[in-house]
């Protein structure tokens, strides 16, 4: 890892200020790197080279990760601190929460982060956020936030965390709270107002407490057994006090239904919306995967009603091969 890209000295984790040994938690922070095909669903969004971290939580070594980090990879490599590597199979993938499972194909050897409780994580609490790269990549950071995030690719938490000051390699990270056990995994980085009203760089975490009821099922069955959410493939934002279209997944099925790239979505199946949120929620509320939902949108001078056939957005992912 190249010096200049380490996190500067005086915002680095001293391990004299911690009751643990700071050096071996954050050994179990290691380096991800997969590459997707090139026809990948996937590939025109994010990449078919994609890098990160990923956090060991089990005694075989499985990592958690952020999905969006591994979804339809051909291959994936683990590098520890050390620098040593072995290949990793895509496990599991949760849509909803973000998650993301893989399963070393060779001994690790490295300690596991035990899984902490996310509601530690309150309004200015100290905290680390640690990528792959030890001290040289950990961060002295605090909560600055806990709230609702709607993201416009269809995805909603409803009380994620918020770190500043950030940390610039943030996929994948572990956000380490003072007894050494996991509260969240780094999943983005933005710009929005604190609890004083300042606009800061902070990181999104999704947290832990999401992690808990759906571990058991994501390891045995590489998601969750529940029904799953109906999907649009829109790209939206919020607009003053409307949500406008951003874009649109190439066949997908607000694009087969007609809808176009800057239409204002101001209903969803007669109920008005004004946020991310409500729109998401909106349409999730309507039932499973395959429901019909109807947008009232807003296109120039027109107010239309637009019914949308919903797919299972897993229906169009590469499923990773088993190396």
């Amino acid at each position: 890892m190249a010096k200049n890209r380490d996190i500067p000295t005086d915002l680095q984790p001293n391990p004299a200020d911690y009751a643990f040994d700071l050096d071996g938690v954050l050994s179990a922070v290691v380096g991800l790197r997969s590459t997707a095909p090139s026809d990948a669903f996937t590939a025109s969004a994010l990449g078919t080279e994609r890098e990160g971290s990923g956090i060991v939580i089990g005694d075989d070594g499985l990592l958690l990760t952020m999905g969006y980090l591994i979804m339809e990879a051909e291959t994936i490599w683990i590098t520890s601190a050390d620098g040593r590597a072995v290949p990793g199979h895509a496990l599991a993938f949760d849509g909803e929460t973000g998650f993301g499972l893989v399963q070393p194909l060779g001994k690790l050897g490295l300690p596991k982060l035990e899984l902490g409780d996310s509601g530690e994580a309150a309004l200015g609490e100290a905290v680390l956020f640690a990528s792959a790269g030890g001290r040289r990549r950990a961060i002295e950071t605090r909560v600055v936030g806990r709230q609702e995030f709607a993201g416009y690719w269809e995805y909603l938490l409803d009380d994620a965390i918020f770190t500043a000051p950030a940390h610039p390699f943030w996929g994948g990270g572990a956000l380490i709270g003072k007894d050494a056990e996991l509260l969240g995994v780094g999943s983005l980085i933005l710009q929005q107002g604190d609890a004083e009203g300042r606009r800061l760089d902070m990181n999104m975490i999704v947290p832990i407490g999401e992690l808990h009821p759906i571990l058991d099922d994501l390891r045995r069955y590489g998601q969750v057994l529940r029904p799953a959410r109906p999907w649009l493939g829109i790209y939206a934002m919020e607009d003053d006090d409307t949500v406008m279209i951003g874009g649109l997944a190439d066949g997908g099925p607000g694009d087969r239904a007609g809808l176009h790239t800057g239409d204002r979505v101001l209903a969803v199946e007669g109920k008005e919306i004004t946020d991310l949120a409500a729109l998401w929620r909106g349409v999730w509320a309507c039932g499973p995967a395959g429901a019909r939902v109807t947008l009232t949108v807003q296109r120039g001078e027109r107010r239309l009603n637009v019914p949308v056939a919903t797919i299972d957005r897993r229906s169009l992912l590469k499923t990773p091969r088993m190396h």
